[in-house]
């Protein structure tokens, strides 16, 4: 039997390796999607609570996976070197979380579970082995595409092309300028992903370009004109990207990172606001 302090202390563990501030947003954003999608609050709680699993699978695997390494570099910050929590105890709740993201999918919509259950092996994925590969953008494009088109299917709706192409690239975009402040670190223990090829420059660039992408995607996939939200969006992109392209330039990455940061937020306000999920 545990103690109530090291309970807690699990507790504590089980939230900070499910990575909350990443796992956060991206619950928000699908519980946002299916808002915006016009489903209804069942529906609505069976994306967000299906989405909500499926970032502690993935986070909870990654912290576990990623253990040895990060022992390695010193990283006290995180609970498995810290000691707050066991692997093994990671282990058994990431399959206790995928277990109840794949049930909580087909509880949803059966028709649309398929393409999340994609997403989420997608994911795992990338914990082991596609991580530390030049295909470590592959997870990101699958995952991110995917779960804006489990939205429109859980709707009833066919799923146009544009809508998994923006959201694939807004992932690939999300990895490239994920990984900058880890660069140190991953170098040193052998993590040599995509961006890692890249260096910090190169990927805050590459991830800037893809934002880029993804809000013209969105102001001109949907049939008809862009709408207003569209080309404010656009504008504000363009105007964003170069403010952080001109302190890229100035050696200023902090500058680049926050503006990626802002574009990424631009990018869902438009896919939500501008109502083209209805």
């Amino acid at each position: 039997m545990l103690s109530n302090d090291e309970e807690a202390g699990v507790l504590r563990g089980l939230l900070r390796a499910c990575h909350p501030e990443p796992a956060a947003a991206v619950t928000l954003v699908g519980g946002v999607l299916a808002v915006g999608a016009g489903l209804s609050a069942w529906q609505v709680a069976g994306v967000t609570a299906t989405v909500g699993t499926s970032q502690l699978a993935v986070g909870w695997s990654n912290d576990a996976i990623d253990a040895p390494r990060d022992a390695t570099v010193g990283r006290t910050d995180k609970p498995v070197p810290s000691g707050l929590v066991s692997r093994r105890v990671l282990f058994v709740g990431a399959a206790i979380a995928a277990a109840a993201c794949v049930t909580l999918a087909f509880a949803t919509s059966v028709r649309a579970a398929p393409v999340y259950v994609v997403a989420l092996v997608s994911a795992l994925l990338y914990n082991w082995p596609l991580k530390s590969t030049v295909a470590s953008p592959v997870p990101y494009a699958v995952s991110f595409g995917c779960l804006p088109a489990f939205v429109v299917l859980v709707a009833g709706r066919e799923v146009p092309w544009w809508l998994p192409a923006a959201g694939a690239l807004l992932g690939v975009a999300a990895h490239f300028a994920n990984v900058v402040p880890d660069l140190a670190d991953d170098a040193r223990t052998g993590v040599r992903g995509l961006p890692h090829r890249f260096g910090a420059t190169g990927s805050l660039a590459a991830s800037a370009v893809l934002l880029a992408a993804v809000t013209a995607l969105l102001v001109f996939g949907p049939p008809g004109p862009p709408r207003p939200i569209g080309w404010i969006a656009g504008a504000l992109t363009v105007a964003v990207l170069l403010i952080g392209g001109n302190g890229l330039v100035r050696g200023g990455r902090q500058w680049a990172f926050r503006a990626v940061l802002v574009v990424a937020v631009l990018d869902v306000v438009l896919l939500v606001g501008g109502g083209v999920l209805g």
